[in-house]
């Protein structure tokens, strides 16, 4: 869509108050529903969602996109993006058109989360807004004639299962909405392929299960988030052969204390971060009170990357899936591995 068209717009909300009015429903975080003509009605965070099909004015409010959107070639789609796109999660050509894309804003808070207005998202009239942030939700982008997709891992209710089988599902969501349905399958075949490929290597290596936890530290001082059974955290570690300490516990990411860390004690840590030193990231634990009692400070089992390696679960987390064993598998002797990049929320 070239222009802000008030008549589409009036057609596009019109459709998704009927949608909504009928009790429309899904269990999954991103599920096709239907298309009629050149729309396309889904279900997105347990929502109705109505959108053109394809979308030819995107912006991106979240990186957790990228990934599919440059393996079915329309990145060139995306008009302006915000948020943080660090370096370190992308190929060069991914790169090359990242950087031809426009950045609104990269200003976030504490935690990584986007800070931006509404007006600058309008402005540039898009007809598909990914990623939701503060301030900025569903509704008020319907209420102007705009869909908004979140991938399912990051929805607060409706989004379904946090593991692969979503990465793959998502890939072929894509696929629907940019008319790319033959290479979504390709692409979802390639990274079912990697997964599985990496079960047979933990497999085939016989080694006993480790246990670890995935963090979020607040660099410089503040909480230490922990990820749970509802984070794609849970299902990469099994994956890699270890178990997450904090899988009884049913939220996706939740505050914890250094006494309830050192309570469960992980052999191995991953700690995610959005963007700077990742030495940094690394002191904000080590310097936690008790903290060289963990066994995975004292062994030195700790990696540190980008929060999008492992959290939703996109492309990007079979990368994240394939670094953890790269780094805790049994061939690999023991030592602090800080990665190179940093992340989105």
């Amino acid at each position: 869509m070239e222009t802000a068209r008030p008549t589409r717009r009036a057609t596009v909300l019109a459709a998704t108050l009927a949608l909504l009015g009928a009790g429309c429903s899904g269990t999954g975080g991103s599920s096709g529903t239907g298309s009629t003509g050149d729309r396309l009605e889904l279900v997105n965070c347990g929502q109705p969602v109505v959108l053109r099909t394809p979308p030819e004015r995107v912006v991106l409010l979240k990186s957790a996109a990228v990934p599919y959107l440059h393996e079915l070639g329309v990145l060139d789609r995306v008009v302006a993006r915000a948020g943080l796109y660090p370096a370190g999660y992308y190929d060069e050509s991914t790169q090359r058109e990242l950087d031809a894309v426009p950045l609104l804003t990269d200003r976030t808070d504490t935690s990584g989360h986007l800070r931006i207005s509404r007006e600058v998202v309008l402005a540039q009239r898009p007809d598909l807004v990914l990623g939701e942030v503060d301030g900025l939700d569903r509704a008020s982008l319907a209420a102007s004639g705009i869909a908004l997709l979140e991938e399912p891992a990051l929805c607060t209710a409706g989004g379904g299962d946090p593991g692969f089988d979503t990465v793959y599902e998502q890939v072929r969501l894509y696929g629907r909405v940019f008319e790319r349905q033959e290479q979504a399958e390709e692409v979802a075949g390639r990274l079912r392929g990697r997964v599985e490929a990496v079960r047979e290597r933990v497999a085939a290596a016989g080694a006993p299960t480790r246990t670890a936890a995935v963090l979020y530290p607040t660099v410089g001082g503040g909480v230490t988030y922990a990820y749970g059974a509802a984070s794609t955290a849970t299902p990469q570690l099994e994956a890699a052969g270890l178990r997450n300490v904090f899988a009884d516990v049913a939220d996706r990411v939740f505050e914890v204390t250094p006494e309830e860390l050192l309570a469960r004690d992980p052999q191995v840590l991953v700690l995610l971060h959005s963007d700077g030193d990742p030495d940094r990231v690394l002191e904000a634990v080590t310097s936690l009170p008790g903290a060289d009692g963990l066994t995975a400070v004292r062994e030195g089992d700790v990696l540190v990357q980008l929060f999008n390696f492992t959290e939703p679960a996109t492309p990007l987390a079979v990368d994240g899936l394939e670094r953890i064993v790269d780094a805790f598998g049994p061939a690999t002797t023991s030592g602090t591995t800080t990665g190179t990049t940093a992340g989105a929320s």
